[in-house]
């Protein structure tokens, strides 16, 4: 019997728990409601923008570009409030200067100083407001990151976002003054590279230059000292046996009346080599015509042909002018007669 009404006033328990859960449930959906059309919705609607945009989207040039309107000072606060909400829904929350919402905002603070419209959206939208800025430090356009966060410091000059914001401003122009400095350094060594690189190259030039100099005078002072040497060895050189030899014939058959011959030289015809030629490295030959005279001396020297001409003309006229002849016999008897001769010039042979 006791078990049966123990669970009989169970139930009823259960039974007036019901209600009152109910009840709350409903007090709880009717505050929601209550919240979302009286708080939640207008604020909203002043943050949304019409496509849907959100204040923390980076501002399109398009949208930067807007024309602020004509006289704000004129403007009263409900057009000023209806100019920030338009601003945000363009996403211009702090940019471009004179035409963002921040700004309307606070101009109608500083004709209500109590709007408390304005004093909330610029509370709410400040940490929207801290990103656009940040973007702009690292999109590196510092003097308009200085201006943002000037504005941002007229609604809350203590919040500590703007500290982080400032530092993050130093930090990014210090980073660009050592990447400026790092590519004029780079722009120096490259530029000290490339003038030791002419440097080393012309000294080269000249070093290669000042040994084909030299190598061409000390051949040319080897010519000159081999000609000097012949010349002085021939001006030595007495004349040959054989050349003896033919005067001695020649002086006897003249004692002995009849002999007839050419004239004979008796000393070898060494021209010397003109110093200009042997600098050029010239070869060539001259033909001449002359007279051996009774006496054995040379006149009436005459150039025929030369090859090349007027180069070696003087040498060959000068060496003939030198030379020793025994003179032609005709009958026993010494006589002038007219000889050609060609004398040829040759490096490997200077004279």
């Amino acid at each position: 019997m006791d078990t049966r009404n123990n669970r009989h006033a169970r139930a009823r328990a259960r039974g007036a728990t019901k209600p009152v859960i109910i009840a709350i449930l409903a007090v709880v959906a009717g505050l929601a409601v209550v919240a979302w059309f009286l708080i939640i919705k207008p604020h909203e609607d002043m943050l949304s923008a019409d496509s849907g945009g959100h204040p923390s989207t980076p501002v399109s040039a398009a949208q930067q570009a807007a024309a602020p309107p004509v006289n704000v000072e004129a403007m009263s606060i409900n057009d000023l409030l209806n100019e920030a909400r338009s601003a945000m829904n363009q996403q211009r929350v702090v940019a471009p200067a004179g035409n963002n919402a921040f700004e309307f905002y606070l101009k109608v603070l500083q004709k209500q100083p109590g709007n408390q419209v304005a004093a909330d959206a610029l509370r709410e939208t400040f940490p929207f407001a801290a990103s656009n800025v940040e973007q702009v430090i690292n999109q590196r356009q510092f003097d308009e990151a200085d201006r943002e966060i000037n504005l941002l410091a007229k609604v809350d000059p203590t919040n500590y976002t703007l500290t982080i914001l400032r530092s993050k401003l130093d930090a990014q122009r210090k980073t660009l003054d050592q990447e400026q400095q790092k590519q004029l350094d780079q722009q120096r060594q490259a530029e000290l590279a490339a003038q030791k690189a002419a440097a080393d190259k012309a000294s080269a030039d000249k070093a290669l230059a000042d040994k084909a100099a030299a190598d061409k005078a000390a051949q040319q002072q080897a010519a000159l000292a081999a000609q000097q040497k012949s010349q002085q060895e021939e001006a030595k050189k007495p004349v040959s046996a054989s050349a003896g030899n033919e005067v001695a014939s020649a002086a006897n058959a003249s004692a002995g009346g009849g002999e007839t011959r050419d004239a004979i030289p008796i000393s070898t015809i060494r021209p010397r080599y003109p110093s200009t030629a042997l600098r050029n490295n010239q070869e060539g030959w001259v033909d001449v015509q002359y007279t051996v005279n009774a006496d054995g001396s040379v006149s009436n020297i005459q150039v025929t042909s030369a090859e090349p001409r007027h180069v070696f003309d003087n040498a060959a006229i000068d060496a003939l002018r030198r030379a020793k002849f025994s003179p032609a016999m005709r009958g026993g008897t010494a006589t002038a007669s007219q000889q050609q001769k060609r004398i040829e010039f040759k490096l490997n042979n200077p004279q």
